[in-house]
């Protein structure tokens, strides 16, 4: 034991905050008030230390093998001062790639995704309500100014889109993923579109139901249990959005869902896509382990694509992309709001969960989350990952269509609009 407390001890002095390990025996390294407290349970995390698998470090947490005590922010340094390698510059193989795209065919199946949906986004919606906005906006806020809260910067986020998007009242508007209702009902409620809306998540739907009740919005919005994928006897949409959705639909699926979008859009008309990317050109998830958490504990099927492959694919389908945004350092500062209000209810979050679930799930549930929120926080404000808003047109072929001969559709060709 001593000579692995003796190979820890060089990795521990190189970290950028203090840090200590307590192993199974009680013997320990490091400062006793230490920023972060590693506390070894079992022996079977100590390789996932030392080879610097931040994410095998991260499932043996979750698992109970190991505790660790300090401030989300403090955890979250020491990881990045554990790695060994950068986690974004993987560059697969022909065999690796053909592999993965037979991985993402099976995975995004229809029961499949349906599945894969249901087991983050219902969890249980008191716990999501604890740490989100009170729109529950479960996306990258805009901090149009510095010193919005998360709630001014979703709600900035909401009209930030309709602005892109042009909406007018009376358009029909399609939202793809329209998770809690958010955009649906601000479009609604401020732009007088008739706002429709799905989800594969039963308590997502459940929810809107109930609020397009209460807000006496019968008639103008609506919400349905559909894939994106069987949109059959449908017309088409004036505009189409579609937040925090395509991370969700797999590389080998990201050709079709561009192909559904152009076929939903009306000519002229202008979509509006908003996502996860990645910040390799080659990797589909985060090296470390990092990728394997995630699909093991929070997002099952979730697959990031680089924007130039979003870019690729979007143009293969026949939209015409207008204007890319990437709001990256949104996503971090979102995150962190997100982490800083779950740290704060602990307790609260605890007892939702385990109303809902043995105790055993909820602690798992629970140990996962904060790793997950922090851990994107951090991955964002290294560029490990973006977010890109993209926004397209279906262009009619009419030269004399739009503000400018050759617009082709209603975009103007011009951002002023968007900040006006």
């Amino acid at each position: 034991m001593k000579n692995l407390l003796s190979t820890l001890e060089p990795l521990l002095a190189k970290l950028p905050v203090t840090a200590s390990v307590q192993l199974a025996s009680g013997e320990r390294i490091g400062p006793e008030q230490s920023a972060v407290q590693l506390i070894f349970r079992s022996p079977k995390a100590l390789a996932a230390l030392l080879d610097g698998q931040v994410g095998s470090l991260g499932a043996a947490i979750v698992e109970g093998w190991v505790d660790v005590k300090g401030q989300a922010r403090d955890i979250m340094a020491a990881a990045a001062g554990l790695l060994q390698a950068d986690p974004v510059q993987h560059r697969p193989t022909w065999l690796e790639q053909t592999v993965s795209k037979a991985k993402s065919l099976a995975m995004h199946t229809l029961s499949r995704d349906a599945e894969q949906i249901q087991f983050h986004y219902d969890l249980s919606d008191d716990f999501y309500a604890l740490w989100l906005d009170p729109r529950r906006v479960y996306s990258c806020a805009y901090y149009q100014s510095a010193d919005m809260t998360l709630a001014q910067a979703q709600e900035a986020k909401l009209d930030h889109i309709c602005k892109k998007l042009r909406l007018q009242p009376g358009e029909r508007f399609w939202d793809i993923g329209s998770g809690w209702g958010g955009l649906i009902f601000w479009a609604a409620e401020n732009y007088g579109v008739q706002a429709h809306g799905i989800t594969l998540s039963r308590n997502q739907y459940e929810y809107v139901q109930r609020l397009i009740a209460e807000k006496g919005l019968q008639g103008r919005v609506q919400v349905e249990l559909r894939d994106y994928r069987q949109m059959d006897g449908v017309e088409p949409f004036d505009k189409i959005g579609s937040v925090g959705m395509f991370e969700h639909v797999g590389s080998a699926n990201l050709p079709g869902y561009f192909q559904t979008i152009h076929g939903m859009l009306k000519p002229g008309g202008l979509a509006l896509v908003h996502g996860i990317t990645a910040g390799g050109v080659g990797n589909a998830e985060l090296g470390a382990g990092m990728g394997d958490f995630i699909s093991r504990y929070i997002f099952p099927g979730g697959e990031l694509m680089h924007v130039s492959r979003v870019q690729h694919d979007m143009g293969q389908s026949g939209l015409e992309m207008v204007d890319t945004e990437n709001l990256r350092p949104h996503y971090a500062r979102t995150l962190w709001a997100w982490s800083d209000a779950l740290e704060a209810r602990m307790d609260e979050a605890r007892a939702v969960l385990v109303a809902q679930y043995d105790a055993g799930r909820a602690e798992r549930a629970l140990r996962a989350y904060r790793l997950y929120l922090a851990g994107c926080a951090m991955a964002f404000e290294r560029g490990w990952i973006a977010l890109h808003q993209l926004l397209c047109s279906k262009p009619d072929g009419n030269l004399q269509t739009g503000v400018m001969k050759g617009a082709q559709s209603s975009y103007p060709f011009n951002r002023e609009y968007i900040y006006r």
